[in-house]
């Protein structure tokens, strides 16, 4: 899956054109390097995201096409 979609499905951004410029912004991270809307997000990825400058860690638990709202927060652990 896309890191934007993912990003919109699990509800860590709210909408994928902001998902889409976070990227162009370099403010998204992949393992460690900044990630491009297209990169595919796999299962034990770690994502970074940096807002406001404080970045937060997440690790990928699951991927999924649909997630609904209860559901969405399952898809990732924070890390920091």
């Amino acid at each position: 899956m896309r890191i934007d979609k993912f990003l919109k499905v699990s509800r860590l951004i709210k909408r994928r054109t902001v998902a889409n410029a976070a990227c162009d912004a370099q403010k998204i991270e992949l393992n460690g390097k900044p990630a491009k809307p297209g990169d595919r997000v796999k299962i034990g990825d770690t994502i970074a995201i940096t807002f406001k400058g404080e970045t937060t860690r997440y690790e990928v638990l699951s991927v999924q096409e649909h997630a609904l709202k209860e559901d969405a927060a399952s898809m990732y652990r924070r890390l920091s």
